[in-house]
């Protein structure tokens, strides 16, 4: 089963001083009809000018992973060092048992990202946060692991895998997730599969694919369940997130 998600269809929310366009009820968004998807918490999309700051919190037991589409972001959260991430860049928060503030400030040209929250499986793990500056084989065309709750997805723990333990190994989450990136040129595909009783929300950022007879384009997204095999087909040069959780 899939159900397309339209760009214009977006919801707007009022969080920490910024107007997000999001997936999912979120904030002063309200939609029973889109209260979330699977432990999918939320898909938020925010747009930050020079020097602002999207704060919020407290938080807890909840992922909060951020991917910057364009410009820079400081990224910090009450208790750790502040981080600097790029364009490409993939950004964790790991609320745990709970966290009191969480801040991402643009650098000087303004910043542009996209947010998954995924609800934790683990109780009671102490907050963390980590990040990836790049993920040097991202364009290979098919779908790569970037964030995973996961061990098998760890090439640190396979000592055969150092290559791609170099090119950067996904983030981990405490939730039983997986957040997977892919760019995918004209007229090629990207297939993916997961286990059954899972559901995948795909949100494309840039460029035009088809599922099945579904064409989609920049700001759509698709929600499919019921399937544990997933095929996108790049009408135009696309960039895809893939989010892979419980349904």
């Amino acid at each position: 089963m899939i159900t397309i998600v339209r760009s214009a269809s977006l919801g707007m929310a009022h969080s920490g001083g910024q107007l997000l366009r999001s997936h999912f009820a979120f904030a002063d968004y309200q939609d029973p009809h889109r209260a979330h998807e699977g432990r999918l918490r939320a898909v938020n999309l925010g747009t930050l000018a020079a020097g602002a700051s999207y704060r919020i919190g407290p938080e807890a037991a909840v992922d909060i992973v951020t991917w910057l589409q364009s410009g820079t972001v400081a990224a910090s959260m009450a208790g750790f060092s502040q981080e600097e991430i790029g364009a490409g860049a993939l950004h964790l928060m790991s609320t745990g048992t709970g966290c009191a503030t969480l801040d991402w400030t643009a650098g000087a040209k303004g910043a542009s990202f996209i947010q998954f929250w995924f609800l934790s499986d683990t109780e009671g793990t102490a907050p963390l946060q980590d990040s990836r500056p790049s993920f040097s084989n991202l364009e290979d065309g098919g779908f790569r692991i970037i964030a995973s709750g996961f061990p098998e997805d760890d090439p640190e723990d396979d000592p055969e895998d150092e290559e791609a333990f170099a090119d950067g190994a996904p983030v981990a989450l405490s939730a039983s997730a997986r957040l997977l990136h892919a760019a995918i040129p004209a007229g090629e595909g990207a297939a993916y599969g997961t286990m059954p009783g899972r559901a995948l929300y795909l949100v494309v950022v840039s460029g035009t694919i088809r599922i099945g007879k579904d064409v989609l384009s920049a700001g759509d997204a698709a929600a499919i369940s019921e399937s544990a095999d997933l095929t996108v087909i790049a009408d135009d040069a696309a960039v895809v997130l893939l989010a892979d959780v419980a349904g």
